[in-house]
């Protein structure tokens, strides 16, 4: 079994930024691609940004966030800069394999930009 923890959710006011973290524990030895999705009230989950084969983004956080990974540590990171009230939302971890022959989901995490 694997589990997916993330971490570093919160206030922050417009202008802002936060770190999120997400962590792999369990029986998997290596992991092809991990990603953030996000889902705010009354809407549907979406793709932020994503890090396997290659890097992308969603169109509305391109610039302001960057995804990293370390590997070692199976871990991936959502640095969020210049953060904005539409970025509101429930922040899940995602992990995955190059054919989904695993797909593995975080709790969530609670990003709230208001003044």
């Amino acid at each position: 079994q694997v589990q997916l923890v993330e971490s570093g959710g919160g206030l922050v006011q417009p202008g802002g930024s936060l770190r999120l973290s997400c962590a792999a524990s369990g029986s998997i030895f290596s992991i092809y691609a991990m990603g953030w999705y996000r889902q705010a009230p009354g809407k549907q989950r979406e793709l932020v940004a994503h890090h396997g084969g290659s890097t992308n983004y969603a169109e509305s956080v391109k610039g302001r966030f960057t995804i990293s990974r370390d590997n070692a540590k199976k871990t991936v990171y959502l640095q969020m800069n210049s953060l904005k009230p539409e970025d509101t939302a429930v922040y899940y971890c995602n992990a995955h394999g190059a054919k989904y022959e695993y797909d593995y989901w975080g709790q969530g995490t609670q990003v709230t930009v208001s003044s």
